[in-house]
């Protein structure tokens, strides 16, 4: 369905209601996503309410719209750069105590170094200052309608990051289907372009040793390839 990842959400009638059930067998996963959509229920960002929280589980409402990655082209990149207002908004946000901490970058270089991955120019960018992130910020967690983003979707993988690093890693992953996205979502949210692009080798190689660790062997060969020619300073 729409709303979630496939597998682990359906659509459930609760107390005369239409609901959606995610189902999450990492419970560590599963508390921050609550922790997450309780800190976000009084504010203006789109998210699903939460109706209720089973170990396991949780109760949400269903929210309207079509996911972002099911739209033409033109329309996915009209709706990246509306939702990168949202994700600067999220990040002037007050986090909520107790969410994790952000991905070790010292650690994915070593660990991808050590795998033997292709060679990129990955060095550390500055980092600034811990706000609260969504974690997956993507089109597939993305819900419009008619070009307005109606829901953020999957806070799982929320956490205290870097800003520009968040809005890296999503820029860096629509840019894979369409160069455009990262002007769209760079513009849309209003960062330095240069300082945004300074973190694609850290997402390139966290994503390659996600493939190479668990991923299927098709998306590694591909990604492998596409690392192989990636363009010099």
């Amino acid at each position: 369905m729409r709303q979630g990842a496939v597998g682990h959400v359906r659509l459930m009638e609760h107390r005369g209601r239409t609901l959606v059930e995610k189902r999450m067998t990492d419970a560590s996963r599963h508390d921050t996503e609550v922790l997450a959509l309780r800190a976000l229920a009084e504010t203006d960002l789109p998210v699903p309410e939460l109706v209720e929280v089973r170990p396991g589980s949780i109760l949400m409402t269903l929210m309207a719209g079509e996911r972002l990655d099911s739209d033409s082209a033109d329309a996915r990149l009209d709706g990246l750069r509306a939702s990168a207002v949202l994700l600067r908004r999220l990040h002037e946000l007050p986090p909520p105590v107790g969410l994790p901490g952000a991905p070790d970058d010292a650690d994915i270089i070593r660990r991808y170094r050590d795998a033997g991955g292709p060679p990129l120019p990955l060095a550390l960018p500055l980092a600034g200052d811990q706000v609260f992130c969504h974690g997956d910020w993507t089109d597939g967690n993305l819900l419009a309608v008619d070009g307005t983003i109606t829901a953020v979707l999957d806070w799982e993988a929320a956490h205290l990051g870097d800003p520009l690093r968040e809005l890296s890693r999503a820029a860096w992953g629509a840019s894979r289907k369409d160069p455009r996205s990262v002007d769209a979502l760079v513009k849309g949210y209003g960062a330095d372009p240069s300082l945004v692009r300074a973190w694609f080798p850290i997402h390139a190689a966290e994503l390659w040793l996600w493939f190479a660790e668990a991923g299927p062997p098709a998306y590694l060969e591909q990604l492998t390839t596409e690392l192989r020619d990636w363009p010099e300073a």
